[in-house]
C-alpha cells in the first residue's frame, strides 16, 4: 500500500473484502467484475488485488468454472467469520457498488429459457419465470428454425414480467 487515504491497509482486508462481496451475490461473475466492485478503497492496487484473488482459489476459498469466480463453503464461511473486520464505509461502499449487479442476477436467476431442435423440422422453446419461492408462469413454443427460437428466448429474457403481467391481464378479461 502506496499511501494512507484508504481504510483497506493489507492483504489480508483485501482478501476479506473479496469474500464479502462474492457472499452477496447469487451468481458467479467474471475477473474483470469483481476488479470493479472491489476497487471502492483509494489502497487497493490491483497487482495486489490480482495476487490476493489468485491466493483464495489456491487455499479453496474460490472456485473459477468458465472464467467466472464464486464462492466455496469454506470461503462463505470464512466471509461469514471476518466480515466484521472490515471497515464500515467499506462495507457500505461494496454493498452500493454490488446492489445493481445483486439485482441483476437474482432476476436473472428467475428467467429461465432453452430450447431443442425437433426432429422433423422448426425448435420447442421452453420459457418459465420463477418468483424465487417457485415457478409462476411456464410455456413451451414452436419456433420455425433456432434463430427464431433464440429471438423468442432474448424477448422473453428481457420482457418476462410484462409477458407474465399481461397474460394474467387476458386470462382474467
Amino acid at each position: 500500500m502506496i499511501d494512507d487515504f484508504g481504510f483497506i491497509r493489507n492483504k489480508l482486508e483485501i482478501k476479506i473484502l473479496i469474500l464479502f462481496i462474492l457472499r452477496r451475490l447469487p451468481e458467479p461473475i467474471s475477473f474483470e467484475a469483481l476488479t470493479e466492485l472491489t476497487m471502492c478503497d483509494e489502497n487497493i492496487s490491483y497487482f495486489e488485488f490480482a495476487d490476493c484473488v489468485s491466493d483464495l482459489v489456491k487455499n479453496g476459498n474460490l472456485i473459477v468454472v468458465d472464467d467466472k469466480y464464486t464462492l466455496t463453503q469454506k470461503g462463505a464461511r470464512n466471509s461469514e467469520i471476518t466480515e466484521i473486520n472490515l471497515p464500515y464505509s467499506i462495507r457500505e461502499k461494496a454493498e452500493k457498488k454490488s446492489s445493481a449487479l445483486r439485482s441483476a442476477q437474482s432476476r436473472n436467476a428467475m428467467i429461465k429459457t432453452a430450447h431443442d431442435s425437433l426432429p422433423d423440422s422448426g425448435c420447442k422453446v421452453k420459457l418459465s419465470l420463477s418468483d424465487g419461492m417457485g415457478e409462476i408462469v411456464s410455456m413451451e413454443l414452436l419456433a420455425a428454425n433456432e434463430k427464431q427460437a433464440i429471438s423468442l428466448e432474448n424477448g422473453f429474457r428481457k420482457n418476462a414480467e410484462k409477458i407474465y403481467n399481461k397474460l394474467i391481464e387476458m386470462i382474467l378479461e
